[in-house]
């Protein structure tokens, strides 16, 4: 059942509630149908934002990048001057602080995206495929499952609207919402309501697409009688949102612990149901000793690679992009 603000009960928290629209979104039943979904991810460009849920829409080229690797491809190793041609060597290919540009080319060749070759000495790096567009919108959802505590919700949601660094904006509650509480958040954000022991979603309010193309103004640090903002170009922007859907990619949304306990069972979506509690748990925060209900166990093994690719078009285990060489270009 759909609550009043105000009122809800413990089992409806943000974690669990979290959880469980995600679980729904990843079903074919978000923006997209088939975006990939991932959970608590930066979303700032100079700022400090961290969204609950980014969901991306896979682009024209996303085939090719599911086939180069799994996890994220470092953003120095991206922008950095290397290309699927000429190897070129790798000091001389990165325009960002030394250990940045070692640690990027070391993680671009540990996951398939460089390749590397040794020339007197020296390690050169090509790009084993160009850097494809992969990724359509990005919707950004921010969860307040009760809207009688809605914390620093307006502000948080005023920096979004204004950044634009996402596609779209989405307020998703389990409260009633009131036309108060609508004009109390952007007009372009939309609003879901959401049950989490249904699954039940209703679209109160649709999102209206945000100008990522252009600059935006972002909320840098907040003060009592001052906000300082700074505006962030377009090319800043789109550097950011690169690095953003490239996150999503990496991590997905799957990221908690399972607890050492016998009351917890996974169910089918993978989520850590606790039986005592009656919901979904954050083994970090609520499980151990000091709960009355706890009884020691090994925590419970969960694929949640294999749920992801079962249930969202990330690929686990591509079979990559690397070239077989002749060992002619050694000497080119």
């Amino acid at each position: 059942m759909l609550f009043p603000a105000g009122v809800l009960p413990f089992p409806v928290r943000e974690f669990a509630f979290e959880l469980a629209l995600c679980a729904h979104l990843e079903g074919g039943e978000g923006p997209g149908g088939d975006a990939l979904l991932s959970r608590q991810l930066g979303a700032h460009v100079h700022g400090r934002r961290v969204v609950d849920v980014l969901a991306v829409d896979p682009g024209p080229e996303f085939a090719e990048r599911a086939a180069i690797t799994p996890e994220r491809i470092p953003t120095a190793a991206v922008e950095a001057d290397v290309g699927p041609g000429r190897a070129r060597y790798w000091k001389d290919a990165f325009d960002c602080h030394p250990e940045r540009a070692e640690r990027a080319k070391d993680l671009a060749v540990e996951r398939g995206f460089f390749e590397a070759e040794r020339r007197g000495g020296r390690t050169y790096v090509r790009q084993v495929a160009r850097y494809p567009d992969w990724f359509g919108s990005l919707v950004a959802i921010e969860n307040k499952p009760d809207l009688g505590r809605p914390g620093d919700l307006e502000m948080q949601l005023r920096t979004d609207v204004s950044l634009g660094l996402v596609d779209e904006v989405v307020l998703a509650t389990a409260s009633h919402v009131t036309r108060a509480h609508l004009n109390r958040i952007p007009d372009e954000v939309g609003v879901w309501r959401f049950d989490p022991e249904t699954g039940e979603r209703e679209v109160i309010r649709d999102a209206t697409p945000l100008a990522v193309d252009d600059p935006g103004v972002e909320v840098v640090e907040s003060y009592p009688g001052r906000t300082d903002v700074r505006v962030v170009g377009s090319e800043e922007k789109q550097r950011a949102r690169r690095r953003l859907a490239e996150r999503a990619y990496g991590k997905g949304w799957r990221t908690f612990d399972y607890p050492a306990c016998a009351q917890c069972s996974p169910d089918d979506d993978g989520l850590p149901q606790c039986a005592w509690k009656g919901r979904s748990v954050r083994a970090s925060d609520e499980c151990g000793t000091s709960c009355a209900g706890y009884e020691e166990s090994e925590a419970v093994a969960v694929d949640t690679d294999s749920l992801r690719a079962e249930r969202s078009p990330w690929e686990p285990e591509p079979a990559g992009r690397k070239r077989q060489q002749s060992g002619l270009d050694r000497f080119g």
